[in-house]
């Protein structure tokens, strides 16, 4: 595993790093033995960033407490980074954030159910925020508390980065990028590069699609990604990603080493990406971790660009 310097937060940070959503059912039934044992193969890979949120998981905030049980004895050793502003939405009935005390209690429930005194990233989860001045109150606010390290956002819109870094205080980054979406590369990426803003990509593997398993014919029984199946609301952009991924497989191999160049095409961005795969395996964090311990060139990352 490779790492580098985590933006403004000074932390050496593996280039590849856990997303936890997986691990809350919402992708599929994980049971809680694999997803324990899941967490502990990324770490043991060495990886020391994992991230989750508050809304994660059926029911919500599940992803969270299977992290928090399965890095006892271990969180001294890792960075934790967790998301709120959604906690309730999915279910029908939404946490207000209008308050900098609804921030706070939203947090402290966050710690609660990752068995930790203190959050090392807290993001806001609210990616079309307009006004984010109750998260940045309430985010200084926990950091004064000694329960807050350093906070940001996670958002694919530059507007709303810059307005949250509006008093230069955004540290952290989530933002969508993959061989499938490489929007971020015009001007988001850039901005942090510039800024000292360490960015998270979250989807480098486009929702699994760039392992290349995935055809017309699919059919998708999680939450996630219902929405690819046949009439369907999702349909289209689905049916586009599978000509795209068909094309790239003309240059790389699916499956393991699709996997591979894709996860370090999204590291090697000259803005010094962590990626945040999701995984549902021991075998699949092991996987993913493995791809950390190289950057593709600039020739190889051209070549990769469908």
């Amino acid at each position: 595993m490779l790492y580098r310097n985590f933006g403004k937060t000074g932390w050496q940070v593996g280039t590849v790093g856990l997303g936890t959503w997986n691990i809350g059912n919402q992708w599929g039934v994980v049971d809680e033995e694999t997803a324990f044992a899941t967490v502990r193969a990324a770490f043991d890979a060495g990886m020391n960033l994992f991230d989750t949120a508050e809304s994660y998981g059926l029911p919500n905030g599940l992803s969270e407490e299977r992290l928090g049980r399965a890095l006892t004895g271990i969180r001294h050793r890792v960075y934790l980074v967790s998301k709120i502003g959604n906690w309730g939405k999915r279910t029908g009935g939404g946490m207000p954030k209008d308050t900098v005390d609804q921030i706070r209690i939203c947090a402290h429930a966050s710690l609660h159910r990752l068995r930790t005194d203190w959050h090392d990233v807290l993001l806001c989860h609210e990616g079309d925020l307009e006004d984010p001045t109750v998260y940045l109150e309430g985010f200084a606010a926990l950091v004064a508390e000694g329960r807050l390290r350093y906070y940001g956002i996670s958002t694919n819109s530059l507007e709303v980065l810059k307005n949250f870094n509006r008093d230069g205080n955004c540290a952290v980054v989530q933002v969508d990028y993959s061989l499938l979406n490489r929007q971020a590369e015009e001007a988001f990426l850039p901005y942090c590069e510039q800024e000292g803003i360490a960015v998270m990509v979250r989807g480098p593997l486009a929702k699994g699609l760039l392992s290349g398993r995935y055809d017309l014919d699919s059919v998708f029984a999680d939450d996630v990604r219902a929405g690819f199946n046949r009439d369907q609301g999702q349909r289209a952009a689905y049916e586009a990603q599978v000509a795209q991924v068909a094309k790239l497989s003309e240059v790389v191999a699916p499956g393991a080493e699709m996997v591979e160049k894709a996860l370090q095409y999204a590291l090697s961005h000259p803005a010094r990406p962590v990626v945040i795969p999701g995984a549902k395996s021991p075998t699949q964090a092991g996987a993913n971790a493995a791809a950390g311990g190289a950057e593709l060139s600039m020739e190889e990352c051209e070549r990769l660009r469908i």
